[in-house]
């Protein structure tokens, strides 16, 4: 009886000095969440997800943002943030996941929101202007990245092509009209890859004027899971 009494005399004095609630802390750490989750929703919503349109990528962005911004933010120590972070973009550098390979597209996006959500979860004395001037860059540079400004939009996409009489470069033009015609599209360039003489087929990738509707534009096989 004696030692419950200690015990419950210890808890209460230990429950009774810690505080519950900071306020301050907690105002600044949803301040900073709330930025953080709206700039990475502009990203994915309006720049990501209106030329792909992969739900799949689209969540797995959003949540992978709150993740790395709150292990960021809750952890103590600067050098422990700082090597943190290099650590998660050494994982995510040699990442493949097990059904297919991450597009080029939604890797570098993988990166960039993940340094996104690093600076933004990051408690160090920086001011509200510096910050909200940190990710108006980062928006500004999806920006122009998505725009024509800086290059012309094309696309391109792997063919299976059968009428390998016309792969020959004496009648490329040919090749061309015969893609734009099938495809639909106004092809730029086209490059010839390997050449399956038995089956009558060659791999070709088609660049073309006009914006990829989804990853599917950048696959050589279809993927294991829809085999």
């Amino acid at each position: 009886m004696i030692l419950l009494n200690a015990i419950f005399e210890t808890v209460c004095s230990i429950l009774t000095g810690v505080e519950w609630i900071d306020v301050e802390g907690l105002t600044t750490m949803l301040m900073r969440f709330a930025l953080n989750m709206i700039v990475v929703w502009i990203i994915v919503h309006f720049f990501y997800y209106r030329k792909s349109k992969r739900r799949d990528y689209y969540f797995t962005f959003i949540l992978l943002s709150v993740a790395i911004f709150m292990l960021i933010y809750l952890m103590d120590g600067s050098k422990m943030k700082i090597g943190a972070a290099l650590g998660l973009f050494a994982v995510f550098g040699i990442l493949r996941y097990r059904t297919e390979a991450v597009p080029i597209r939604e890797m570098t996006y993988l990166f960039f929101l993940v340094a996104l959500s690093v600076v933004n979860g990051m408690t160090a004395k920086v001011s509200l202007v510096e910050l909200l001037a940190a990710n108006a860059v980062f928006v500004l540079a999806v920006v122009l990245c998505e725009s024509n400004l800086l290059v012309n939009q094309l696309s391109c996409k792997f063919v299976k092509y059968d009428n390998i009489a016309l792969i020959v470069p004496e009648r490329r033009e040919e090749m061309i009209a015969d893609l734009e015609k099938r495809l639909g599209v106004k092809v730029v360039n086209v490059e010839i890859g390997s050449v399956d003489f038995l089956r009558d087929t060659a791999l070709i990738k088609v660049f073309y004027k006009g914006k990829g509707s989804n990853g599917a534009d950048d696959l050589v096989k279809m993927p294991k899971e829809y085999d």
